[in-house]
């Protein structure tokens, strides 16, 4: 998944490409997941409650979530170009090395202009081929380099792949960290074709969904544009993760995932 090696990049993607089905179908893990409704339901209509206001209600509002993996990288500034003209709020889930301490600045625009920041690993190492400890640098180092910046440690992370089983998911919930899978992915990790990324992604979109794409990779960016205004036209509101599940809060440990439309 790094731009900086041709090699390890070709290599990343093959992995990808390998578990691409695995990550979304996580049978295999044991591990329960929690749609947007189910945490919203949870909740009750308590305006009141959470931390997060209630700019929308994505009870009454067809909502969407953007996500991008795996940055910052070269591209992201324009990416927040294109979020800030549209006015569109997404959620960010970072890689440490290489990439929030190789970009700070652009880690700080993305706190200052409404963004969420959340986790993606230090090194994206497969967190269920870990060990409790190596779990736990994984996502401190990450958690650390983003407060430093920031000033805020993320409540939000995606285990690489979207590979999780119970022993992430304790560490998780140690660290005040809820995981967050996806329901719409683009592949664009295998394309550099942004009129397909664009297509894949609007097939997939519905209600509550979590749309995963990656702003390292060549196609993505200028894909974005078309997928936001055809979603607009659509009548979707852009949210970040927390607003989806507001009133509810993301409970460290749990894992969400919206079912597919």
């Amino acid at each position: 998944m790094f731009r900086f090696r041709p090699g390890r990049r070709r290599a990343t993607t093959r992995a990808l490409l390998a578990t691409a089905s695995l990550a979304l179908a996580l049978g295999a893990c044991g591990v329960d997941t929690v749609t947007p409704q189910d945490a919203r339901r949870e909740a009750g209509t308590d305006d009141k409650r959470g931390a997060v206001p209630r700019r929308v209600d994505c009870a009454k509002v067809k909502c969407i979530a953007l996500t991008f993996d795996a940055g910052p990288g070269k591209d992201t500034p324009r990416l927040l170009d294109v979020l800030k003209e549209k006015q569109v709020p997404a959620t960010f889930f970072l890689l440490g090395r290489k990439h929030v301490d190789r970009y700070p600045e652009v880690v700080k625009r993305m706190a200052g202009e409404g963004h969420e920041i959340a986790n993606h690993t230090w090194t994206h190492e497969i967190l269920t081929d870990l060990d409790e400890p190596e779990i736990r640098d994984q996502l401190l180092r990450t958690q650390d380099a983003i407060e430093a910046i920031t000033g805020r440690k993320p409540t939000l992370m995606r285990p690489p792949q979207g590979r999780t089983d119970d022993k992430v998911s304790e560490v998780s919930r140690e660290l005040g960290l809820a995981q967050v899978l996806w329901s719409v992915t683009a592949k664009d990790y295998s394309t550099t074709d942004s009129e397909l990324i664009r297509q894949r992604v609007l097939d997939g979109a519905h209600r509550d969904a979590i749309i995963l794409l990656h702003d390292i990779y060549d196609g993505t960016v200028p894909a974005v544009p078309p997928i936001i205004d055809e979603l607009k036209r659509r009548g979707f509101t852009f949210v970040t993760v927390p607003e989806l599940l507001a009133p509810g809060e993301a409970r460290p440990g749990a894992v969400y995932r919206p079912q597919k439309g």
